[in-house]
């Protein structure tokens, strides 16, 4: 085994890879994820990456292509080529392999989502419709072929049906005879040797006349032809040799139409297994929560809460960690059992695993620098048989990478230098890391040595990291904190599992002062870091209560705003009501008054006196009621003729208005005012200023191809716990208000459940003219809980 195939399997990519297996569905494909190896040319890391961005994109919306029954057929195919007979099952397998090929295709020709990295791997599926129809048609199962499968096989098999018609009704006759009833030991017809035959006593063997094709385990039955049938069955033998010829002639035929579109099919193979591959990539990202880290060949690598891909994923802890660019070294310290083995196994699978075009449980922000080779010398690794102790066993292995390490290497050492005198071990460990910089790797390395923790502080370009540990509850939290040594806490650990406190005392008197020292300022750090981090996260804290009661507060001025133009309307509503009956009472009192004037004159009217008063009434009430009306004549003319998105006074309510449309000239104006949508007079309104063409910003992309969730107020929609008729009332004026405010996308919340929901929501998006398309959202955006519709 090579140094680099030792320590692959060191930083356990084996078991990754093991579970990428499991998401195939081919064995090419399965063979080819047990063997996947990290890359090291960009532009290749690069394609493969986004082979599987595409891949998950595609899943998120139309779920995955179905590859199974895709099965390895180059033995039959090249028979099939050499001119030899395919059998059924082979033939059956041949018509998979063509569907699969045809589905496959129309997956993407189906679900068109723009240009993807895998459209050439789908468009060259060939197939082949007539044959595979052929094939499926001709045969029926893996032991039978179909009567259709031509006009001569359906001849034989209607004669062989009419023959062994007439051979029953001979033998029926025979069994029901009384002559024969006594000799019979069953009126039962059966088959032996291909022929018809029925059963009898043997002691009226010469009675019956006939040929015996078996007897009885017992003696007791023969089963005889009886002669009356002989020259049928000779004719039924006669007709099946005729069908099997006719099935091998069948057979060839088909097969020989495999042969000429075998080298098609054999590609056809190899393209289905190779996107069975790229899509259980896709499925490993879902299942591990994975997504796709930038790629570098220089700089750094910088990875934002990087979790181990075969721990819990609701265990394991988060680390954030950065190599590279003006620190090419880190030196990990801290107690046993605290995390150092896995954080720095963590940053080395997580290379391997992005070189092998894998998504890794990392934040999308995170870049990966990609190294010539990742060497790994973790664990024990002793051999009984070598007779190596831990301490040879650990320099067997670091003197193979000091031979292996170049420019572009990531080298991870666990404990370096442990297993010997600690003195000469930090030496060594001091120098083994200088070696390996002077040579331009990259090194990560832990250990419990203080000179190794002081050799990062005096050192440009080593950086000290340590993992946190509680001495309250003598745990771990497995944090890494960089920037500050870890420390053992061997005298805490003793002293809160019950160690004397005489015996730890006399512990602390044997270390030297500058050591002590040493540890007492890096305790101080510590725990300067821990008060400053705590600040922090109080401050994070207060912001976050500041944004929601900023974001509370909003909602309620957006509520009062909603209260405000909803009273405004209606007091509209209400003078526009008042004016009609104000014009109506005129119109009354004009006419009443010109019949009192007139019973006056006449001088008919007994009750004058109460009529004149109703009637000043009635014109002081007219007077107030239509000073609205007078209000509407000092409208001053516009400078130019209205057009669309103009601003406006509506004089009646003193409340500012958008028209929506150019009028025409001297006609009626339509304006819309808060949420309400009216018809006015050119009267009724004042021209405040001119229209202003919003400036329209086209929705920007994100790394994998995903569409990113729209900002803005009432660019998301939540539909849960509506029922499907709620939820398509509510949908139609989300999308009418999104289209008036402009939204390139929005977001209808509509959960997973059991997709009542979500089928009806797409199917109204379906027939919108304002909706361009949907999809289902990805991972980060909400899954299939939610749907991402594109605005016209």
């Amino acid at each position: 085994m090579t140094l680099q195939e030792k320590s692959l399997r060191t930083l356990e990519l084996h078991k990754v890879l093991e579970l990428l297996a499991e998401q195939t569905q081919t064995d090419l494909a399965r063979e080819r994820a047990l063997s996947l190896r990290p890359e090291t040319v960009l532009s290749r890391c690069e394609l493969l990456q986004q082979q599987c961005a595409d891949a998950v994109h595609l899943m998120g919306l139309f779920g995955s292509p179905s590859f199974d029954g895709v099965r390895d057929l180059s033995g039959a195919l090249s028979r099939a080529d050499m001119g030899g007979v395919l059998n059924m099952a082979e033939l059956l397998a041949v018509a998979r392999l063509l569907r699969a090929a045809r589905t496959t295709r129309g997956y993407l020709e189906n679900h068109r989502e723009g240009k993807t990295s895998l459209d050439e791997l789908f468009s060259s599926l060939s197939g082949n419709k007539y044959l595979e129809d052929k094939i499926t048609t001709s045969i029926i199962s893996e032991e039978e072929i179909a009567d259709s499968a031509s006009s001569e096989l359906n001849d034989i098999r209607r004669q062989m049906r009419v023959a062994s018609s007439r051979v029953r009704e001979t033998l029926n006759r025979i069994t029901s005879s009384p002559t024969y009833q006594k000799m019979l030991q069953d009126s039962l017809v059966t088959i032996r040797s291909g022929r018809y035959v029925v059963p009898v006593k043997a002691e009226y063997r010469s009675a019956f006349g006939g040929l015996v094709h078996d007897v009885s385990s017992s003696g007791v039955t023969l089963f005889i032809e009886p002669t009356a049938v002989v020259d049928l069955n000779n004719s039924i033998r006669v007709l099946a040799g005729k069908e099997q010829q006719e099935i091998e002639r069948i057979l060839a035929a088909l097969s020989a139409e495999v042969a000429a579109c075998a080298g098609a099919m054999q590609r056809d193979y190899e393209t289905l297994c190779a996107l069975d591959f790229i899509f259980a990539r896709g499925k490993l990202a879902y299942k591990m929560k994975a997504l796709r880290p930038r790629l570098s060949d220089s700089g750094k690598t910088v990875l934002h809460r990087a979790r181990h891909p075969l721990l819990d994923i609701e265990k394991a802890v988060p680390i954030d960690f950065e190599i590279g660019g003006k620190c090419d070294t880190v030196i990990i310290t801290g107690p046993n059992t605290g995390g150092k083995t896995v954080s720095i196994k963590t940053v080395g699978l997580l290379t391997v695993m992005a070189q092998c075009g894998l998504q890794i449980p990392a934040g999308e922000d995170s870049v990966v620098r990609l190294r010539t080779s990742v060497l790994a010398d973790i664990g024990d690794e002793q051999s009984i048989e070598q007779s190596l102790s831990t301490f040879s066993s650990h320099m067997v292995n670091i003197v193979d990478i000091l031979h292996a390490a170049d420019s572009g290497a990531l080298v991870l050492l666990d404990e370096l230098g442990a297993g010997t005198d600690p003195v000469e071990g930090a030496a060594l460990a001091m120098a083994i890391i200088e070696e390996l910089r002077r040579r331009g790797s990259a090194v990560i390395a832990t250990t419990h040595y203080a000179e190794l923790k002081m050799y990062a502080l005096e050192t440009d370009g080593v950086e000290n990291a340590s993992c946190e540990f509680d001495v309250q509850t003598l745990r771990p939290t497995y944090r890494l904190v960089f920037g500050i040594p870890g420390k053992s806490n061997a005298f805490a650990i003793a002293s809160r599992l019950g160690l004397d406190d005489a015996v730890i005392e006399s512990a602390n008197s044997r270390i030297g002062a500058e050591s002590k020292r040493f540890e007492e300022v890096i305790s101080q750090l510590e725990e300067k870091r821990q008060e400053l981090e705590h600040r922090l996260a109080s401050a994070e804290r207060d912001r976050a209560k500041a944004a929601e009661a900023e974001r509370t507060a909003r909602e309620r001025l957006s509520t009062l705003e909603g209260e405000r133009e909803k009273l405004i309307m209606d007091a509209k509503l209400k003078a526009q009501e008042i004016l009609n009956n104000a014009r109506a009472t005129s119109e009354y009192v004009l006419t009443e008054a010109r019949r009192l004037r007139q019973q006056a004159e006449e001088g008919k009217d007994p009750n004058l006196a109460a009529a004149r008063a109703a009637f000043r009434g009635q014109i002081s009430d007219a007077e107030r009621l239509t000073t609205l009306e007078k209000a509407k004549k000092k409208a001053i003319p516009p400078p130019r003729p209205l057009r669309a998105g103009d601003t406006v006074e509506l004089l009646a309510t003193k409340t500012r208005a958008t028209v929506l449309e150019t009028p025409a000239p001297g006609g009626n104006v339509r304006v819309q005012a808060g949420i309400m949508k009216i018809t006015v007079r050119p009267d009724e309104i004042q021209f405040i200023e001119e229209s202003r063409p919003k400036p329209v910003q086209a929705p920007k992309s994100t790394a994998g191809g995903r569409v990113p969730r729209p900002e803005g107020q009432g660019a998301s929609l939540d539909l849960r716990g509506m029922t499907a008729e709620e939820a398509i009332m509510e949908l139609g004026r989300f999308i009418d208000g999104a289209v008036r405010m402009h939204l390139p996308a929005v977001t209808i919340i509509h959960g997973k459940g059991t997709g009542v929901l979500r089928r009806a929501v797409q199917a109204e998006l379906k027939g919108m003219p304002q909706v361009k398309s949907y999809r289902l959202g990805v991972y980060g955006e909400g899954e299939d809980g939610v749907t991402i519709a594109t605005l016209e």
